[in-house]
């Protein structure tokens, strides 16, 4: 027979690795809410695409940033027109502006946060460590489309215009103290 004495250490111990266990989990359990939800302007990444395209329009706005790298980031097209189920790709020039090889990686948002669920991305630089030599160029590209379930939500189904934000950040950045 367990006693008091002896159960409540035990208690707190099993409480104590259930939020360890917890506080691990809690990243990609995030990570996967936001994905199947679209939280945030969380966008997501699909294989295939749509078996539809609608006569539907929307404007996509592109808008480019750097953080703490001596880069000219462009998009080749600020805004497109696009329609809803139509694959589309855009290219993004980049240029190291420089004296050294330096090392980005690009992150996005789209806004409204809403509609991040119904912008799905086939091919995207996003996420992947890019590497530039000093004066160089190069040209990434993101291929995508918007998902025709967009047309039946009704936060986005009025729509007529969205804007992707890509920065393009130093890898070195987190390492600075």
């Amino acid at each position: 027979m367990i006693k008091g004495k002896t159960l409540t250490p035990l208690l707190l111990a099993g409480i104590f690795i259930l939020m360890l266990g917890l506080s691990f989990a809690a990243v990609p359990l995030y990570d996967l809410f936001c994905r199947v939800t679209g939280f945030g302007g969380t966008t997501q990444v699909s294989k295939e695409a749509p078996k539809i395209v609608l006569d539907k329009i929307v404007s996509v706005r592109f808008d480019t940033n750097v953080n703490n790298l001596d880069w000219n980031f462009k998009a080749k097209s600020n805004v497109i027109d696009v329609k809803v189920g139509q694959v589309n790709r855009i290219e993004f020039e980049v240029e190291n502006l420089g004296n050294e090889t330096t090392h980005g990686v690009a992150s996005f948002n789209v806004s409204p946060a809403s509609f991040g669920k119904y912008y799905s991305k086939l091919g995207c630089f996003c996420f992947e460590k890019q590497e530039l030599k000093a004066g160089e160029k190069a040209t990434y590209v993101m291929t995508f489309y918007l998902d025709p379930d967009l047309v039946n939500d009704p936060t986005t189904k009025n729509l007529q215009d969205v804007t992707m934000s890509y920065t393009f950040f130093s890898t070195d950045y987190y390492k600075q103290s």
